[in-house]
């Protein structure tokens, strides 16, 4: 039974120290692959640099109208950074009408910027006489992609239409198809001038920005705009294109570009503090409460790794407020420690056994754990519901701290400390901190 115990215990150490290896160099087995924790965790404005901006909505929409069109306009956005390719952003609410747009390790800030914000109103127009009447809008638009023109090989915009498009689309070629493709200058008789009203104008944000005739029908939905375009400019076009028309108009509140160096330098200082500190951390435990301090290093350790696994399963953004909120974590989970221990400790000092005082010494405990970390939990709450940005980063990595510690300290801790004891090497009071 003693042998048994002693293997287990072995067993969560070799478990603890493969942990500590793939979070620290990862895994690779086959096609299996784990990276290390540096490779996988998303990384903040504040860490690694980038630009955001606060738009606000001009309009005078209130109450559930407002909502709705606020959520539409942060899915437009959502949808135009992820095909601009932009990693990692953070698209969030603020208020009733302003946007928070963070980009991390976008390099020209504010092109990204001025695409995000752009209404994107895209039409193509005909001409009746002195009428304008719309053909298409973005909304029939299925896809568009950067492409390049079969003949000139210059870059272009490809559409695909969605079938009421194709249809609209048919119907207006197959008329424009048959108008002559010039008429007479009714200034010079002798004149003949390009039939305006055979082209199809593609129109964005209210800007003809191509003219093409219409030659025959088109049947297919599928189409093309031209222009004086390079291929990053047709491509954002496509971008804007794709991601959809805006239902209201934006201006910037707030715009910045923020710079790595400060993140970067700053999040290896407080790497470096870290170490330091949780190596202190350890070495106190171990030496003034002796074997449970050595039960305590083990969980410590295993809360971290809980907590940087669950914030990368979350795929959260970690801030400098997110490591202070990280680091912080680490002192709750020994506190949680320390009052456990202390308990234990006034146990042995009575008379009672290892094993008893250690049931005991959890049971009075366990209250006080409760009652503390409850009570930050719900300050976390507050603190994520009207935070903004980095605050909320702060308040999730505190709340994940406080229910891994929670489990650690209650659940861990005990199950290493009963293991120790069963294994009956351990007998003398003192090497228990009495």
């Amino acid at each position: 039974m003693k042998l048994k115990n002693f293997f287990v215990f072995l067993l969560v150490l070799a478990i603890v120290g493969a942990g500590i290896y793939t979070a620290l160099e990862g895994l690779e087995i086959g096609n299996f692959t784990i990276k290390p924790v540096k490779d996988s965790m998303k990384l903040g404005l504040d860490i690694k640099g980038g630009a955001f901006v606060v738009l606000e909505a001009e309009t005078d929409e209130k109450g559930e109208s407002l909502k709705k069109i606020m959520e539409q306009t942060k899915e437009v956005i959502t949808r135009r950074v992820n095909a601009m390719g932009l990693t990692e952003p953070n698209i969030v609410l603020e208020g009733d009408k302003r946007i928070r747009i963070e980009l991390p390790g976008v390099k020209d800030s504010q092109e990204a910027i001025d695409s995000i914000g752009k209404t994107a109103q895209l039409k193509f127009v005909r001409i009746k006489g002195e009428k304008e009447e719309v053909v298409l809008t973005g909304k029939e638009v299925k896809n568009a992609t950067l492409g390049f023109h079969p003949e000139t090989q210059e870059p272009i915009v490809s559409l695909e239409l969605n079938n009421e498009g194709t249809k609209a689309f048919q119907i207006a070629t197959r008329e424009l198809s048959k108008l002559p493709y010039h008429i007479q200058d009714p200034n010079d008789p002798e004149k003949r001038l390009v039939n305006l009203e055979r082209a199809i104008h593609i129109v964005l944000d209210n800007e003809i920005i191509s003219s093409p005739m219409v030659d025959e029908e088109i049947p297919n939905g599928k189409s093309f705009i031209s222009g004086s375009f390079t291929a990053d400019s047709a491509a954002r076009l496509a971008a804007l294109i794709r991601g959809g028309a805006l239902p209201v108009d934006l201006h910037e509140i707030q715009t910045s570009a923020i710079g790595p160096t400060l993140g970067m330098d700053s999040l290896r200082t407080s790497i470096d503090a870290a170490k330091i500190g949780i190596l202190l951390v350890l070495l106190f435990m171990l030496i003034y409460y002796r074997v449970p301090g050595f039960v305590a290093d083990i969980a410590l350790i295993i809360y971290i790794l809980i907590v940087v696994l669950v914030l990368i399963g979350l795929n959260a953004t970690i801030t400098l407020p997110g490591v202070a909120g990280l680091i912080l974590g680490v002192g709750m989970a020994v506190d949680a420690n320390v009052i456990i221990f202390e308990r234990l400790k006034e146990e042995l000092r009575n008379g009672k056994t290892v094993r008893s005082s250690i049931d005991s010494g959890f049971a009075k405990a366990i209250r006080t754990i409760l009652d503390a970390n409850i009570t930050t939990f719900i300050a976390a709450i507050v603190l994520y519901y009207f935070g903004l940005g980095p605050i909320k980063g702060f308040a999730v990595t505190l709340m994940v701290g406080i229910l891994a510690s929670m489990f650690t300290a209650v659940f861990v801790t005990k199950f290493l400390l009963k293991l120790i004891v069963k294994m009956d090497i351990f007998k003398s009071k003192k090497l228990f901190g009495v």
